[in-house]
């Protein structure tokens, strides 16, 4: 337990004070945010805000883990190691789309394809790699079977769909992250909690672990305490970022920021054999997700109607007249009603064996 706060508290320090700094390097260099002409016009007010704040809670996070193994003197484990993975890769993939935005001074970074194949080569890896490493009960950091809270017994995949599986699952999250985060904080908060919900399952899984008490009722998890290392850091990472980034952000995430959230998540997810449950813990951003398809959708078949004023759904309560704090407020609302409703049944599936 000690390693988890101490991870979680260095990280949320770090981007404390690291965030205040990135501020003034940032600002100095001239790497400011471009806003989209098509998006709502007051936003226009944002253009020049510094941006790539990812970077600082990529590093907090890492630096966090670090730091609890080195204070309890405990060596890594390959479960944390390929979700700091997936995280630092798809937050360098961010990266390089916020910097090409940057550099060439436009709203639009890396082309599709090219930020899709680099999505893509780190997902596969990480899914590779999480089907190695088996630990002494031979238990691997990723499982060949579709998840709920536990393993669906019925559900097993061979090996290529279990990688296109992840695939999916990767993509799906960090690109609905990547929409969550048009307004101040909003997704930073959102986040927040999701890994806060993480924590508190990692832990609950290394207590009732199968490998320490076997049971019905004991979780099949590789690496649990360590997982939970990871999502403390992230969550104490994110509430040092979100000082800066809620309204009025001093400094944006970025796709540096979103995409390794979004992996970080899915990543959890994976480990904690929670893949199904992770779109009701993550809820916002499959609200978020699904009210662009459904526009999309619905502007083809009816021929250039609208379903919402504007999409993502957050943009379309901007269009009705909300200030953007009240949008940032309710959606908060929203996202934590998710994570109790999926912390209960995730409880309840463990009382109810």
């Amino acid at each position: 337990m000690i390693s988890i706060l101490f991870g979680g508290a260095v990280a949320m320090v770090l981007t404390l004070l690291g965030t205040r700094w990135a501020i003034t390097l940032l600002a100095k260099r001239g790497y400011g945010q471009e806003i989209r002409d098509d998006g709502p016009t007051t936003h226009q007010v944002k253009r020049g805000t510094p941006t790539m704040g990812g970077t600082v809670f990529i590093l907090a996070t890492i630096i966090g883990y670090i730091a609890a193994k080195l204070f309890t003197m405990t060596p890594p484990s390959a479960s944390a190691l390929l979700v700091l993975f997936l995280f630092a890769g798809m937050g360098a993939v961010g990266f390089l789309d916020d910097f090409i935005k940057i550099f060439r001074q436009r709203s639009l970074g890396l082309r599709s394809k090219a930020k899709l194949a680099g999505q893509t080569t780190i997902a596969v890896v990480f899914a590779v790699l999480a089907l190695q490493f088996p630990d002494e009960r031979g238990q691997r950091p990723a499982s060949p079977f579709i998840s709920f809270i536990r393993d669906i017994g019925w559900l097993e995949l061979p090996l290529i769909l279990v990688v296109i599986w992840i695939l999916l699952l990767i993509a799906g999250m960090s690109n609905g992250v990547n929409l969550a985060d048009g307004l101040d904080g909003l997704a930073t908060g959102a986040s927040m909690m999701v890994f806060g919900a993480y924590t508190l399952i990692c832990i609950w899984q290394f207590n009732q672990s199968c490998a320490t008490n076997p049971g019905t009722r004991c979780y099949e998890v590789r690496d649990p305490h360590d997982l939970a290392v990871v999502a403390a850091s992230l969550t104490g990472a994110l509430f040092g970022f979100l000082w800066w980034n809620a309204s009025p952000a001093k400094i944006f995430m970025g796709d540096t920021g979103s995409l390794s959230l979004g992996g970080a998540l899915s990543g959890m997810a994976v480990m904690t054999r929670t893949e199904l449950l992770v779109l009701l813990l993550g809820g916002l951003f499959v609200i978020i997700t699904a009210s662009v398809i459904l526009q999309v959708g619905y502007f083809k078949l009816t021929h250039g109607k609208r379903l919402f004023r504007m999409a993502p759904l957050h943009h379309h309560f901007e269009m009705l007249g909300w200030e953007q704090v009240n949008v940032v407020i309710r959606f908060w609302i929203i996202q934590g009603l998710c994570v109790v409703i999926g912390l209960g049944i995730f409880y309840a599936e463990w009382v109810t064996g």
